[in-house]
């Protein structure tokens, strides 16, 4: 009871100090619990070598990204406990972040992206949905958190944009395309009000419950549309964002405009998609020249 007593006050306190997404906190509450129950006894009362213990046993269970988080939420959860005088030391303080190898995202070249767009069935209300929900996700590199908290006053289809909060609770203006538009305008005027069954909500995108869809039900969403174009990549939830901000670098787009885009606080995360293009580039050079 104790740890959970200090987990829930370290989540509060982390909330209302960084208004980080509900995502983050669900997987630092996951991190300490799994570690409260491994402890099997109070999380205030540890030493550094017990923490090297911990972290030693889940090497072998998780990746270095996984690993690098769960170091990430232990720092702070024992500052904030330092902070509040409940320890002397912080026991993280030795450790150091695990090695991670630079990992590219799935790419989608132009025509698998129009493959995906062109999968749903257009005359029904659910096609009309999907397809609205793709087209925007392509047109503007929105999370998928972002893309099912839609609310009908942060889309402005006259005026041609779209008002996003973000990660940390920032906000961002972005610009929409306008085959996205006309698919958003046929959404809006054929599916959406069949889709709120005689009910009130401000919800943008609806489930068949006449709610905001959620993140898994859009993961199946667009796997079986991938099924359906013969696409066999594995794609996830952020497969169109990576595909937004690969075209518009491989356009000519610079990297601080993409980077304003995505919502990015740090350029360095933006330039895995100049990774990507070298990647092409070098793949283009190997099959078609003749020295390649």
């Amino acid at each position: 009871m104790e740890n959970e007593v200090l987990i829930n006050q370290f989540l509060d306190h982390y909330w209302l100090s960084t208004g980080s997404s509900s995502n983050t906190l669900s997987a630092y509450r996951s991190d300490l619990s799994l570690f409260s129950k491994w402890l099997d006894s109070s999380l205030a009362d540890i030493s550094d070598d017990t923490i090297t213990q911990y972290f030693t046993h889940r090497q072998t269970k998780t990746s270095s990204a996984t690993q690098a988080r769960i170091l990430t939420c232990f720092r702070i959860f024992y500052q904030y406990l330092l902070n509040q005088k409940l320890i002397t030391n912080n026991p993280t303080a030795k450790l150091h972040h695990p090695k991670q190898s630079q990992k590219l995202p799935v790419f989608l070249n132009i025509e698998e992206v129009n493959s995906l767009l062109d999968a749903p069935d257009s005359n029904s209300l659910f096609g009309m949905r999907d397809r609205a929900m793709l087209e925007l996700l392509y047109s503007c590199g929105l999370r998928v958190s972002e893309l099912i908290n839609l609310d009908l006053q942060h889309l402005n289809l006259n005026d041609e944009y779209i008002r996003i909060l973000g990660k940390g609770g920032k906000e961002r203006l972005l610009p929409m395309g306008e085959v996205a538009i006309d698919y958003l305008k046929i959404y809006e005027q054929k599916a959406r009000p069949h889709l709120l069954k005689k009910g009130q909500t401000n919800g943008y995108f609806l489930s068949n419950r006449g709610s905001n869809m959620s993140r898994q039900n859009f993961f199946y969403i667009i796997k079986a549309y991938a099924l359906k174009a013969g696409i066999d990549k594995p794609l996830s939830p952020h497969t169109l964002r990576h595909a937004f901000a690969t075209h518009l670098v491989q356009q000519g787009a610079d990297l601080r405009s993409v980077q304003l885009m995505l919502g990015h606080s740090d350029i360095s995360t933006t330039q895995i998609y100049t990774h990507i293009q070298n990647v092409q580039l070098k793949s283009q050079h190997a099959k078609h020249h003749p020295r390649g």
